[in-house]
């Protein structure tokens, strides 16, 4: 029974471990759970190693050993990226979407399935550049937080004084007075 919660956490820390390389590292890391637990277990078995190299056999500082292990973890998936992946360790395409490696395509599938293209991914924009699919208002058209000219469009207008009113925020002698002025305009 003892070694059955040994091996467990164990595995618990080496997915932690894993987990945490995997978010030290910007750019998307599509793998399953047994990948990421895998390069915290060798993380955590290189991390130890070194830590019994330096200080020998006596070592008790376990801060130390997670250290090593998290740094040997993020090596371990430094490695993986440039070897299995292909992919740049540093530079704008380390952001994109990796093509090869375990899991990859069933990630690349599942993007699909939801509208998703996995290769626009980490691609950046311009800066100030329209996104895909966003409109765009034209230079000069009113927007939502300027709604334009009442005497265009006054019933719209009188709607919002109404619902302004009702929700409270504008009282009686308020929405009374901006009623008139639009009134006014309009004669």
């Amino acid at each position: 029974m003892f070694e059955l919660k040994l091996i467990l956490a164990a595995m618990v820390y080496a997915f932690v471990f894993g987990a945490l390389a995997r978010a030290f590292l910007p750019g998307p890391d599509p793998m399953p759970v047994w990948l990421t637990t895998a390069i915290g277990f060798g993380g955590t078995l290189i991390g130890s190693a070194i830590v019994f190299a330096i200080e020998g056999r006596h070592a008790r500082s376990t801060t130390w050993f997670g250290i090593a292990s998290i740094l040997s973890a993020v090596g371990l998936l430094l490695l993986y990226r440039r070897f299995v992946q292909k992919r740049p360790l540093w530079g704008k395409d380390m952001y994109r979407f990796p093509d090869r490696g375990f899991g990859v395509e069933h990630q690349r599938e599942r993007l699909r399935k939801v509208g998703i293209d996995p290769d626009q991914i980490g691609r950046g924009q311009p800066f100030g550049a329209p996104l895909p699919g966003v409109a765009v208002p034209r230079p000069g058209a009113p927007t939502h937080d300027d709604p334009g000219d009442p005497t265009e469009n006054p019933a719209h207008y009188l709607g919002l004084l109404e619902v302004l009113h009702d929700s409270g925020v504008l009282d009686d002698t308020e929405y009374n007075d901006a009623r008139t002025r639009l009134i006014e305009k309009l004669r």
